[in-house]
């Protein structure tokens, strides 16, 4: 039990009678916060570390930098030099050896397909392309069913072959898009980098995608929001918000990436299973869970599968919680697992 005010002055007094050196406990000492903040993956990031002892800035911001360069230069899909980008151009039947980096997103993106049956799925990239969200430019209509249909026959994680660090097409036309799990990688990949400096404490945020561990700068579990899905708004403030402890979060929504036409809105969430943006009535999906490249994947997961089936999903899941909103008509409704909580 913590002393009182009273009892701590007097063994504090004591203490220094007895000429004894006293030790306060590590959270009494003065503690700085270190905000760190650049651009990469076409979005921005924002890191804060917390630290008794002084850390070099610049170090930092040069470690920091160079792990989110390296990740990028792995995942991207807009660098045509990256490794995604090698691959997606590689043919049929070619063994392509890929990086530690790629590997390890690799088996999460199996696993990811796997659990959700297909819902997630990094292949989608020529029907993400096709409906004008992807590396080939904007579009104003939707394209024709024909068009869809051919795209629907290069869709399909099972089509490649994973091995010992190394990946294969089983046919022509298969390329990765892996932007809904980028983020979360680059995430993980930075706390990784910060928990082996020795600091403990940190919140890691890139392009909304955050992880956190320890304790802010005031001794109190990180709190955090979760946007409010609002179309139209680049800041539509915060829906709730929530603790994180010593867990990542990601959310996923079809409330900015989008086009109108003719009173329909598509947005950029596409089944890889019907070729069509889902309309499921899901406008934002957020996931907790103990990594953010897990979290990442998933929240697009649940925004494609049906929300009762989504949400037996995540249940049955350690670890992993999530918040689903529907929007139905002008009626919206929050729909949590059966451990998210709000503050």
């Amino acid at each position: 039990m913590p002393e009182t005010k009273y009892m701590t002055t007097f063994i504090f007094a004591l203490m220094l009678l007895m000429g004894t050196t006293l030790f306060l406990p590590a959270r009494s000492l003065a503690t700085q916060e270190y905000v760190f903040t650049g651009q990469t993956m076409g979005t921005t990031y924002s890191i804060k570390l917390i630290s008794a002892k002084p850390l070099s800035k610049s170090l930092w911001q040069e470690k920091i930098d160079l792990r989110l360069k390296q990740v990028n230069a792995c995942l991207s899909m807009y660098q045509k030099d990256s490794e995604l980008s090698r691959f997606n151009a590689a043919p049929e039947d070619q063994i392509f050896r890929v990086s530690a980096d790629f590997y390890q997103v690799l088996e999460q993106c199996r696993r990811l397909h796997t659990l959700t049956s297909g819902a997630w799925d990094g292949t989608v990239k020529p029907l993400v392309d096709l409906w004008g969200f992807g590396t080939k430019g904007r579009r104003d209509k939707p394209p024709e069913p024909a068009e869809i249909k051919t795209a629907l026959k290069s869709i399909g994680f099972e089509k490649l072959k994973i091995g010992d660090h190394n990946l294969t097409k089983t046919m022509p036309g298969i390329t990765l898009d892996l932007g809904s799990i980028a983020k979360g990688y680059g995430v993980d990949e930075i706390a990784r980098l910060i928990r082996e400096g020795g600091i403990e404490n940190y919140l890691v945020e890139i392009g909304g995608e955050l992880a956190a561990a320890g304790e802010n700068k005031h001794h109190k579990a990180w709190i955090v929001g979760i946007t409010n899905p609002e179309k139209g708004f680049l800041n539509s403030g915060l829906y709730k918000e929530i603790r994180l402890d010593n867990k990542a979060i990601a959310t996923s929504g079809n409330y900015r990436n989008y086009f109108e036409k003719n009173g329909h809105t598509y947005s950029h969430i596409i089944s890889p299973k019907t070729g069509y943006p889902v309309e499921n009535g899901v406008i934002s999906a957020s996931v907790i869970s103990d990594t953010c490249t897990w979290a990442d994947g998933l929240a697009t997961a649940l925004m494609v599968m049906d929300v009762h089936q989504a949400l037996a999903l995540i249940n049955s899941l350690e670890n992993t919680e999530c918040l689903i909103i529907r929007q139905e008509g002008r009626k919206r409704t929050a729909l949590r697992s059966s451990g998210f909580k709000f503050i």
